[in-house]
């Protein structure tokens, strides 16, 4: 999934336990490869402003509804500029 989106640890922990992968499993699996989780919070920082307006603070929200942390959200939306 990481290698065409980009993710929250919770948001693809979610996806693969879609997937009827188990919980245990799914977060195994996750951990286990331990992607930076900033890189993906600023990776959908900007697939979102690809296609939509935020504000700064819209866009924080929005990354931390799909599952990244607030400090990881922050980070997101600093490396797009906003």
């Amino acid at each position: 999934y990481l290698d065409y989106s980009s993710f929250s640890r919770e948001g693809l922990i979610d996806q693969l336990v879609f997937e009827d992968y188990s919980f245990d499993d799914a977060s195994f699996a996750v951990d286990s490869i331990s992607p930076d989780w900033n890189q993906q919070a600023a990776e959908s920082a900007q697939s979102y402003l690809d296609y939509s307006a935020f504000s700064r603070q819209g866009l924080i929200d929005q990354l931390v509804f799909e599952g990244f942390t607030l400090e990881q959200a922050q980070y997101g939306v600093d490396s797009v500029g906003i």
